[in-house]
């Protein structure tokens, strides 16, 4: 198989599906109008940047359920569910896989992690640790470790949450070296300008406009971080 052979190469409406309303959640967000109308293509890294509520979780969600992930987080075929919250977009998706690409994948939904967790303490298997025995960010870079050795598609939604500067870098590393093994893709939905960064990245800023190609340095989350950063008085003094 060859190496540069992706999971996913593009994504958009199912024409065999029924067409989702446009006055109707989630195709009133505009990236999910967006997507639903032109479709997207997907490079071996994609990253989605926004503000909460502007739909990029909503998309990678559906990508996930849409490609068989659990919704909840999980590998490919895992019905781990507690309360269902994502949307029914998944259902009105077509994805167009690679040629000869690997046909697993994982889902780490920050959100609803430690619920998967004790989903995998009650239904043992293979060698993975007692991820509720670590702390949050290492249970997150521990899962990555343990999956690491599966090529496939990895999704993932927010996973900055539980991680600190270093633990970030830690998981930009662990993703580099899944992607530098060949078989596998990312598809992140991310506020961290240091997961942003991952080399190799086709980024998106998602928005009231949709979704657009954006440069890393033009991104607005990389320019509020620097300007947050060398004068941080300039913001809190409208807090007081």
């Amino acid at each position: 198989m060859a190496r540069n052979v992706t999971p996913l190469r593009s994504v958009g409406q199912d024409p065999n599906a029924p067409v989702l309303p446009k006055d109707v959640w989630p195709a009133t967000l505009a990236p999910i109008a967006q997507l639903l109308e032109h479709g997207l293509e997907l490079g071996q890294v994609t990253v989605f940047v926004g503000d909460n509520g502007v739909g990029k979780s909503t998309l990678v969600e559906a990508i996930a359920g849409a490609y068989g992930m659990g919704p909840e987080g999980g590998s490919t075929g895992s019905r781990h569910t507690t309360r269902r919250s994502e949307s029914t977009l998944a259902d009105h998706l077509q994805l167009s896989r690679g040629l000869g690409a690997r046909r697993g994948g994982f889902f780490l939904r920050a959100e609803t992690m430690h619920g998967f967790f004790t989903y995998l303490e009650d239904n043992p298997g293979g060698n993975d640790p007692v991820f509720h025995e670590r702390s949050h960010g290492e249970s997150f870079l521990d899962l990555v470790a343990a999956r690491a050795r599966y090529p496939g598609l990895w999704i993932l939604d927010e996973p900055e949450s539980a991680l600190s500067f270093t633990g970030s870098l830690a998981l930009l590393c662990d993703l580099r070296d899944i992607l530098a093994a060949g078989g596998s893709q990312v598809i992140l939905s991310t506020h961290s300008p240091i997961l942003a960064s991952i080399p190799g990245a086709e980024i998106y800023e998602v928005g009231p406009w949709g979704y657009r190609p954006c440069a890393w340095g033009d991104l607005d989350l990389v320019r509020n971080w620097r300007s947050f950063l060398e004068d941080p008085q300039r913001y809190l003094r409208h807090l007081i």
